[in-house]
């Protein structure tokens, strides 16, 4: 930022460029992460969605107490 050397004030115009400055670099961060994000989003998905998977077999193949009704 550039202070107005009479008398070392910033002006209003200094602070929306600096402004403008900043929001393309985080603009341009914000592009460069999200296909990193993405692929992390999706490999925690898989993950979480196995894991319920497979406890849930799991659960299914617990034995049980077998209750059998035979008439004589």
């Amino acid at each position: 930022m550039a202070a107005d050397p009479k008398n070392g004030r910033v002006s209003r115009d200094d602070i929306e460029t600096k402004l403008r400055e900043i929001r393309g670099e985080v603009d341009s961060s914000a592009q460069a992460a999200k296909p990193a994000a993405l692929a992390v989003a999706a490999v925690a998905a898989i993950v979480v969605f196995g894991a319920a998977y497979m406890l849930g077999r799991r659960k299914g193949k617990k034995k049980s107490t077998v209750v059998e009704i035979r008439r004589v």
